[in-house]
């Protein structure tokens, strides 16, 4: 391991055996002055997440996007400060904490017994709505995560999410798709964030106006496995309580091959996603390049 991936695995390690134990309005201080002096230094998050808002809020000018910058680093910090608690909440505070319209979706879909395909892009704190479902609702769910460096810093997180009451995957094995399909045969839950996929089996969506790529898992798994598709969205107000909306289902094509499925599907899925982050842009937390123009100014100079 080197000596960044130590330096990186133990503050993380702090985070989580520290900001647990403060009270939450010191925790919730803590993280806005970390996200204000993060702002302040202008780094390479903080540009990619303005010229992310960009697309999003195409008419902003560089006064707005510094504005929504300030207040999507503001609420990325809530996230980390959340999620770094949330071990210590009670469940009543993790079933008070989160409040989502249309859930009636998710239920009575889960009531159906077919399963369920449960998508959202980065918004606010997935990983407290994946607690909600647990306790508050009560439905156990599966999901997959990123293979982090080091090591050790993957596997706080799958302990830390398994410790939520979540099934974790390991993102890149070959068997979690095979994994994701049993379990919604099985009438279960499978949750997944989709809003960025830069492998090569990615879908290519008009997002905002420009192409990005997408991933095809929730539309394969629909299509293999009968189960309901469904968008959500998440954001903050000025509460304690996370608010959310659960989308109508994304349906699947009564023809096409199958790539003509999947690309119709998770141009719907990005359809959802746009509407909830245009309506919160400040809680998306991209930070990291998305749009093909970006990944690959080349590749999209000759489209």
């Amino acid at each position: 391991m080197s000596v960044q991936e130590r330096l990186t695995d133990a503050l993380y390690g702090a985070g989580w055996a520290t900001v647990r134990k403060l009270p939450e309005p010191v925790a919730v201080r803590l993280g806005r002055s970390i996200a204000d002096l993060a702002w302040k230094q202008r780094g390479k998050g903080v540009l990619r997440l303005e010229s992310n808002y960009a697309r999003v809020v195409p008419d902003a000018g560089p006064e707005r996007l510094a504005e929504l910058s300030r207040a999507g680093m503001r609420s990325y910090l809530r996230y980390w400060m959340e999620s770094f608690r949330l071990p210590a909440w009670s469940r009543e505070r993790i079933a008070g904490g989160v409040a989502v319209e249309d859930i009636h979706r998710l239920t009575d879909g889960m009531a159906a017994g077919k399963g369920v395909v449960l998508a959202l892009p980065h918004l606010a704190n997935w990983d407290l709505a994946g607690a909600w479902v647990t306790t508050g609702l009560g439905i156990p769910f599966t999901t997959v995560a990123e293979r982090l460096k080091p090591e050790t810093l993957y596997d706080r997180f799958v302990a830390y999410r398994e410790g939520l009451g979540m099934e974790v995957l390991p993102h890149n094995g070959g068997s979690a798709f095979g994994t994701l399909a049993r379990r919604l045969r099985d009438g279960g839950l499978v949750c997944l964030v989709a809003d960025r996929d830069l492998s090569a089996s990615g879908v290519e969506v008009d997002f905002f106006g420009e192409t990005a790529r997408m991933p095809a898992g929730p539309a394969l798994l629909a299509q293999q496995t009968g189960a309901l598709l469904l968008p959500a969205t998440l954001w903050y107000d000025d509460s304690p309580v996370m608010r959310g909306r659960v989308h109508p289902p994304v349906g699947i094509p009564a023809s096409g091959t199958r790539a003509e499925r999947t690309s119709v599907m998770t141009q719907a899925l990005a359809d959802a996603f746009a509407t909830g982050i245009a309506e919160h842009p400040e809680d998306w937390h991209m930070l990291q390049r998305l749009w093909l123009k970006d990944l690959d100014p080349a590749r999209e100079a000759t489209a």
